[in-house]
């Protein structure tokens, strides 16, 4: 029975994980995911929940403010998103 490095919860189904020659043991997907594996937001250092970062450049971020607050180039252009400066399509009903 290993014992969750990240909540403390002995468990006798744990699991272990090896990283940068470190093994980790952990009692739940979560725990691992959340607390090791998940990337952390260059900006505010948060973790990322996985699947919903944005890379600029070699960074990853949380979301778009702290990308742009980061002062990272070309960021609304890679996310795909129009500037205020472009004029936008109206939809008729």
């Amino acid at each position: 029975m290993g014992t969750c490095d990240e909540c403390g919860n002995p468990y006798d189904q744990s699991f272990t994980i090896e990283r940068n020659d470190v093994t980790h043991v952990f009692d739940s997907f979560e725990c691992a995911v959340l607390h090791l594996l998940a990337p952390v937001c260059t900006h505010c250092g948060c973790r990322i929940v996985v699947g919903r970062e944005i890379e600029v450049e070699d960074a990853i971020f949380c979301c778009i403010r702290c990308a742009t607050e980061s002062s990272m180039r070309d960021t609304r252009a890679r996310m795909g998103w129009l500037s205020e400066a472009e004029p936008r399509e109206e939809v008729s009903r």
